[in-house]
């Protein structure tokens, strides 16, 4: 069975990242903009990221300008104003994009494994958001619209279900 993990993908200082590097994590991946409406919501990603971080969960950001060009700095523009603007600590990737011939194979999955609105397999806008689970599954999709902090509770229940289950594993 395929998983989140048999990828890899270019991180924000051009650095080939393994996704098995994030095995055992709640993973959020998010397709992000710094010139969007929703470009606060980092914000929120961050703030989600700090709490949860602990228990074993990941934000995964990667930048896109497939949507009104939102998107049009370099790494280098991105990170500094990441940095600057929301001080993100979890990890920013390279610049890619997320639907059509040069999707990157990551989003091509994700879009399979939980369609948006009547089956849709595009990523509609920036800030749609895939939360994964342990076992390297997706488990949800979520609209561009859903703030991180509304995703609090779904996280902190794949979190603790799978401290349930190690705690009942190791009896």
């Amino acid at each position: 069975m395929s998983n989140v993990y048999q990828f890899s993908a270019q991180n924000i200082n051009n650095e080939t990242v393994d996704l098995n590097n994030f095995t055992d994590k709640v993973l959020l991946i998010v397709n992000t903009a710094s010139g969007c409406g929703f470009t606060p919501q980092y914000e929120g990603l961050q703030n989600l990221y700090a709490q949860l971080a602990p228990q074993g969960f990941e934000v995964l950001a990667f930048p896109c300008n497939q949507f009104k060009k939102q998107e049009s700095g370099s790494n280098e523009e991105i990170k500094q104003f990441c940095d600057l603007r929301f001080n993100i600590k979890f990890p920013l990737f390279d610049k890619i994009d997320v639907n059509g011939d040069n999707a990157h194979p990551l989003f091509t999955y994700l879009k399979q494994q939980a369609p948006g609105i009547l089956g849709s397999k595009s990523v509609k806008w920036n800030f749609t958001k895939f939360l994964v689970n342990r076992q390297g599954e997706v488990v949800k999709r979520y609209a561009p619209t859903t703030k991180p902090e509304d995703i609090t509770a779904d996280i902190e229940k794949l979190l603790s279900t799978n401290n349930e289950n190690s705690a009942s594993n190791e009896k």
